[in-house]
């Protein structure tokens, strides 16, 4: 992602940007309440990147160096993965995604190799302990530039494993990879790593059987979708896609789609024109806004469905790293019917994770780990 330089760390990993004010609508007139909500933060990581639900109530949290912790009522423990000599942190790389499988048996950890291209590794794990002999490669992707790896992983609702790709870097897309179906850059990925050698690819996937695409896509036209999740309560997908150099923007898919959605890029960044014909399948975002003067690259977080803050019950909370502000976005079929900004700032915010009662947590790139919860 490709972020204006603010500083030291925000200049060496560019992490969440090309990963003020939104867009002005009508909508935004009926902007939700604002609930009262604080940040209490729980933990310091080291340039922490992403977290999931894990057994018994934990939460594991990725760091960028290629280590792994798990946060639970005691706090942040010893890594308990630790792949930092087979990492490189240049550019926008390092440990950038991590996901459990539904039951908990397999960990998967995406991230860049010391050649700086994609990869995605499992691990078996029992008893709630990474079986660390057991480590194999699921999937590689060679990346040309070392900006706009995406790294993001997630198991949706239907038990397949996620895969978000960025377009290769550099800027504007030099290979057209956003539109081309021959190349996983640019795309969600839909794998069944419990299958195959080393996976499966699901039968209904939208490209199966046709020439010149890759089977493995679920969506394209993305530029670099740092982060993506899975409304928990009904399936819909929402995906944060990095912008350029006007536009940031969220993109939605129902629960029964059935795949196959062009977002776009390069011929759109959002709603705008950038190269091109607008694609006569191009699927708008659900929401944009301008970058600047102090937003420029989205982090995409999840539909909250906690029961801490219940005024944000069914709301998208995101955040953007440049801000740091928590926003909310209220939705309903899959329109946005307001926006507001939630008055909390966790700083450099990288990412979201949702633990197993489906609370939130805010990451910052300097290291704070926020829970999300009612202001006292």
């Amino acid at each position: 992602m490709k972020v204006r330089k603010r500083s030291a760390v925000l200049g060496t990993l560019v992490l969440a940007a090309s990963l003020a004010l939104s867009t002005a609508s009508a909508e935004e007139k009926t902007a939700p309440r604002q609930a009262d909500v604080a940040l209490t933060k729980v933990a310091q990581a080291k340039n922490p990147t992403a977290g999931t639900a894990g057994p018994d109530g934990t939460v594991w949290i990725a760091e960028r160096p290629g280590t792994v912790r798990v946060l639970d009522e005691k706090g942040l423990g010893d890594p308990v993965v630790d792949i930092t000599d087979d990492t490189t942190v240049d550019g926008e790389r390092g440990l950038l995604g991590i996901a459990f499988a539904p039951d908990f048996g397999h960990l998967y950890l995406s991230f860049t190799d010391l050649q700086g291209n994609s990869r995605l590794d499992e691990f078996a794990v029992e008893n709630g302990q990474v079986q660390q002999d057991s480590r194999r490669t699921v999937l590689t992707q060679k990346q040309p530039y070392a900006n706009h790896n995406g790294g993001d992983i997630a198991f949706g609702p239907d038990g397949m494993l996620y895969v978000a790709f960025g377009d290769g870097g550099s800027a504007n897309d030099p290979q057209d990879n956003g539109q081309n179906l021959d190349t996983f850059l640019g795309k969600i990925l839909r794998i069944d790593p419990s299958k195959g050698d080393p996976y499966a690819v699901p039968e209904d996937n939208p490209f199966v059987g046709k020439p010149d695409a890759r089977p493995e896509i679920w969506a394209y036209g993305l530029r670099n979708p740092w982060r993506f999740s899975f409304d928990s309560a009904n399936g819909d997908l929402l995906i944060g896609d990095v912008g350029q150099n006007r536009r940031e923007e969220i993109d939605w898919a129902p629960a029964a789609s059935k795949g196959g959605e062009n977002y776009g890029w390069a011929r759109m960044e959002g709603t705008l024109p950038v190269a091109g014909e607008e694609p006569a399948n191009h699927v708008p975002p659900v929401f944009e806004y301008d970058r600047g003067p102090s937003r420029c690259s989205v982090t995409g977080g999840y539909v909250y469905r906690g029961r801490a803050v219940p005024q944000l019950q069914g709301s998208y909370l995101f955040s953007d790293y440049c801000e740091g502000d928590v926003r909310a976005l209220r939705m309903k079929d899959g329109k946005v019917t307001g926006e507001t900004n939630l008055g909390v700032n966790g700083g450099e915010i990288v990412s979201f994770a949702e633990d197993g009662d489906r609370e939130l947590y805010a990451l910052a790139l300097g290291g704070d780990v926020y829970r999300i919860g009612p202001a006292r």
